[in-house]
């Protein structure tokens, strides 16, 4: 048997301003972290103020994510939809009145928020994501769980971009 070898790691320390320069050559290999994502734009849709509460508390974790609007009701979200220019609608489906389904069908065209279902309920999964919907979210939401649905979102806003880029 032969000694086993411990490999260790030599690293040199760079000059001052090296590191920089580096930076200009050899790009990060990874996607881009949220913090150089454009800002998202949210809205936050739940009869439940404590459920919104705990969503916006999560949502601030994300640098790239403003919540730019809060509704209690579905007819409350119909009408900040018309104030504010929001990417991403995290909008709840049982509410008094108008319901999560009616406020996704007020999501229409090309460049109409993306929506993402909060609910305690996994019986509406498979409506919700014949609405169109990004994601389907249960309560209570985990933050891991969330950084995946905010991930689907910017990727899906990218891709939005991107065609609208090449059409110009």
């Amino acid at each position: 048997n032969r000694p086993r070898m411990e490999c260790v790691k030599r690293v040199r320390k760079l000059p001052d301003g090296a590191s920089r320069a580096l930076d200009d050559f050899a790009p990060p290999l990874d996607r881009p972290s949220p913090s150089r994502a454009p800002p998202m734009n949210v809205l936050l849709v739940d009869d439940e103020a404590l459920a919104r509460r705990r969503l916006r508390r999560l949502l601030s974790d994300a640098p790239d994510v403003t919540v730019v609007a809060e509704s209690g009701s579905g007819s409350a979200a119909i009408e900040a939809l018309k104030m504010h220019r929001v990417d991403v609608v995290f909008c709840d489906i049982q509410m008094p009145g108008v319901d999560g389904f009616v406020v996704a069908e007020s999501l229409q065209g090309p460049e109409a928020p993306l929506l993402v279902f909060v609910t305690a309920h996994d019986t509406h999964a498979i409506r919700a994501f014949e609405t169109r919907a990004l994601d389907y979210l249960l309560k209570p939401v985990r933050a891991e769980r969330l950084a995946l649905a905010l991930d689907r979102a910017r990727e899906a806003l990218a891709a939005r971009r991107s065609a609208a880029y090449a059409r110009q």
